[in-house]
């Protein structure tokens, strides 16, 4: 039978991030993210619920987040889950779900103020020369520029 195993999560930061490196080098980081859920009751009332979920982030994505974000700062998680078991010294058995993070987004503006400096967003804008007669032609919606006189017809694109 097949499987699929994914999370997706936005929330806060619930501490700051601390970077640690296994002993082969590799960044790891352990954060604590709160999601909150609004939802109306059948009374009609709105009641807010937060979800506390651990992630493991690890590579250059732990260290980035140790480098940039801090408690509070809002982020976007895209991960798996996974099950760790373990035994108590007294002998109970144990276990806890996690996240274990793919990729990481910072939400949010680049300010020191506000939710603690999330960082991420869109990068600056590059100021527009109003000269148009130096510029290229604009692109496509790929990125591209338009195709000239030797370019190939729409009909025999193979796609």
């Amino acid at each position: 039978m097949a499987s699929f195993n994914r999370v997706i999560l936005m929330g806060n930061l619930t501490r700051d991030p601390e970077v640690r490196y296994t002993p082969g080098g590799t960044a790891v980081c352990d954060i604590g993210l709160a999601v909150n859920d609004r939802r109306k009751g059948s009374d009609g009332q709105w009641t807010e619920e937060t979800t506390f979920v651990d992630v493991t982030l690890w590579g250059r994505t732990a260290e980035v987040a140790g480098e940039y974000l801090s408690k509070g700062s809002p982020v976007f998680i895209e991960g798996r889950l996974k099950l760790d078991t373990w035994q108590t010294n007294e002998g109970q058995k144990r276990s806890k779900l996690h996240v274990v993070c793919e990729r990481m987004q910072m939400v949010g503006g680049r300010g020191g103020g506000g939710q603690g400096g999330g960082g991420g967003g869109r990068p600056p804008q590059r100021q527009q020369n109003n000269d148009y007669s130096q510029q290229a032609p604009p692109a496509d919606d790929f990125g591209a520029p338009p195709m000239g006189g030797g370019g190939t017809p729409e009909d025999d694109i193979p796609f």
